[in-house]
């Protein structure tokens, strides 16, 4: 599904990614860890196509597709979506129309006809309840006067929508008590698919516990430095990161 091969890329001229090599494949989590401003954030960016990164080297396939060289909504509509770590207010826009038009949006590049109204609603309802939604924030603009938890259930919310092949889970669990987390994570698991995959962002092994990741890496100092399966994130648990750094000649 997704091929990064030897990806270098900077921010305001300073080189935060310096060599990424990583391959999933269809129906695979894989969850990447590291120490602050490893470049964690800067993958998942540079994934989607934010315009403040530069890629300097190497290459990004996305099913076939030369990820690079398509603009960002290209990429949304092709089926990659984001979850962010601190979601944005946008005032004096609704839900319910900002949900629509994102749907019709990928419909249109999909070369399908708009979502009728009434079917875009009960669609609404249906996803609402996979991450438990209150119905009222539909009717309010996007994220404004939202919890911290109902910013990240509504996140997912999008996500279930959106129905996107690759998703990327940026720090989903900062800020989120124990039941949030737990809500935010069923849903998510609840819209997995062998088809479907994801790179899970954290600093924290309690996600880790409820999405059940494939793959763990741990990047630091934008490289990552070891690939190993869900057990590792339990000896980063208990560790840290240092031992890994050691393991590595950091």
């Amino acid at each position: 599904m997704l091929e990064i091969k030897n990806l270098h890329a900077s921010i305001n001229g300073k080189e935060i990614l310096k060599g990424i090599n990583l391959t999933v494949r269809d129906g695979e989590i894989h969850a990447v860890m590291g120490t602050n401003g490893a470049g964690k954030s800067t993958l998942s960016n540079v994934i989607v196509g934010h315009p403040a990164y530069e890629v300097t080297e190497g290459e990004i396939i996305f099913n076939g597709q030369d990820l690079l060289a398509m603009k960002t909504e290209e990429r949304a509509n092709a089926g990659i979506f984001m979850s962010f770590q601190q979601p944005i207010e946008i005032p004096g826009v609704s839900m319910t129309n900002f949900m629509r038009a994102a749907v019709n949006a990928r419909r249109k590049y999909q070369g399908l006809e708009p979502m009728p109204a009434g079917e875009f609603l009960k669609l609404m309802r249906e996803k609402r309840k996979i991450v438990e939604l209150d119905s009222k924030l539909a009717n309010r603009s996007v994220n404004e006067g939202f919890s911290g938890g109902e910013k990240k259930r509504n996140e997912i919310f999008q996500m279930a929508m959106l129905e996107p092949t690759l998703s990327i889970l940026d720090e989903t669990d900062s800020g989120l008590d124990v039941d949030a987390l737990r809500i935010v994570a069923e849903g998510f698991n609840k819209l997995r698919t062998p088809e479907t995959s994801a790179i899970v962002i954290t600093h924290y092994q309690r996600l880790l516990d409820y999405l059940k990741p494939d793959i763990i890496h741990v990047l630091i100092d934008g490289k990552i430095i070891k690939t190993a399966g869900p057990e590792l994130a339990l000896e980063i648990e208990e560790k840290g990161f240092d031992w890994i750094k050691e393991e590595a000649g950091l």
